[in-house]
């Protein structure tokens, strides 16, 4: 007979392609290798990443239409299956998480696992915005088990927040570097501009929005024409791509800047590149840039809160600019691809985010395994 695997629970919504979806299917890989069974409950289940969860992973689809709504669920699947424990990722579902395990009546230990800088994606919102999502936090956190933050500045910002002792907040390294990485930065992206010879060539990788700062980026990028004439992808997809089109067609660079959208396989687009940059208005722990410094592609990135600094080690490797500062951002980048920096050294930048170091730490934080 064989043995019975301690299983979790991980408890997402699915619902576009940031790197949250894509650092859970990480984590489940390494949950997996440590030999834990794991089921995945998908509130909602879109978003190209769905393709990336491994296999071995029970796939469970709410499709709820909120949050919220996936509660009844939740309770029913807790007394029913009893994970060891159950990791939940995102702020909406952490909180049906905690009223779920209360209401449940059941003793799985309940982790979450939080990527947003809370403060800063509230900047510009009125005192009662920020009062509606505070309240929640500081009521239900308290009642977690383990709260996991990806950056030291986000785990600073949420102890803040919600009055909790920051000894209390654990911070782990983002499995950002797969065993594969390398293996799919190998593949030949399916784009002429790589495979023609050209100008330099800067990447970009987020979903199109504003906390992203695509709009900065393209006007720095229009006045880096000036010194180094350039081209400029930027992989991701997200609702202001009609904005950001329109500001393209603005500034006359049609023909100098690509966006395709969301791509299967963007290592093969990162390891080519000249220069990689974040132009981010606030992170959590920027996923697209750890992976850029693992390829040994150079980066140039906002000091923006949290994260790049962190990851950079205060531009130890690579430029840190402020944020919303276009000219500053043209600077740095015409620097950088004057002088680029050994690639070689660069994967030092990012030796600690691997998903075994991480799933391993979440384990522990979960209580499946002792650290």
């Amino acid at each position: 007979m064989s043995p019975v695997l301690p299983k979790v629970a991980i408890f997402i919504s699915y619902s576009g392609d940031g790197g949250v979806e894509k650092m859970v299917g990480n984590l489940a890989a390494g949950f997996l290798a440590a030999g834990v069974a794991v089921d995945l409950i998908l509130i909602k289940a879109g978003g190209g990443h769905l393709a990336a969860i491994p296999p071995g992973v029970r796939i469970i689809k709410l499709n709820a239409r909120t949050s919220l709504f996936s509660l009844p669920w939740l309770i029913r699947y807790l007394r029913r299956e009893r994970p060891m424990a159950l990791l939940a990722a995102k702020d909406r579902a952490a909180r049906v998480a905690l009223l779920a395990r209360r209401l449940a009546g059941v003793s799985t230990r309940v982790v979450l696992r939080l990527g947003m800088h809370l403060s800063q994606s509230l900047a510009g919102k009125t005192r009662l915005q920020k009062a509606l999502r505070y309240y929640p936090v500081r009521w239900l956190y308290p009642w977690a088990d383990g709260i996991v933050c990806v950056s030291e500045g986000m785990a600073d910002d949420l102890a803040e927040i919600t009055g909790l002792p920051r000894r209390h907040l654990k911070v782990i390294a983002n499995p950002t570097v797969t065993p594969e990485l390398q293996r799919l930065a190998a593949e030949e992206p399916d784009d002429v501009w790589f495979n023609e010879p050209g100008p330099p060539m800067i990447i970009a990788v987020g979903r199109l929005t504003r906390q992203k700062g695509f709009d900065v980026l393209l006007r720095s990028f229009a006045r880096l024409q000036e010194q180094q004439p350039s081209r400029l992808l930027i992989l991701g997809e997200g609702r202001d791509r009609r904005q950001l089109e329109e500001e393209i067609r603005r500034l006359g660079l049609s023909g100098r800047v690509q966006m395709p959208g969301f791509v299967d396989n963007p290592y093969a687009y990162l390891a080519r590149a000249d220069l990689f940059v974040l132009s981010s208005r606030f992170e959590g722990s920027p996923n697209a840039l750890k992976e850029a410094l693992a390829l040994g592609t150079p980066v140039v990135a906002t000091d923006c809160k949290s994260g790049p600094h962190q990851i950079l080690q205060g531009g130890k490797y690579g430029p840190l600019v402020p944020v919303d500062d276009p000219e500053a951002l043209t600077q740095a980048m015409a620097r950088v691809l004057a002088a680029p920096p050994d690639r070689a050294l660069l994967p030092q930048a990012v030796a600690a985010y691997t998903v075994e170091a991480s799933s391993r730490a979440y384990l522990a934080e979960m209580g499946v395994i002792e650290c």
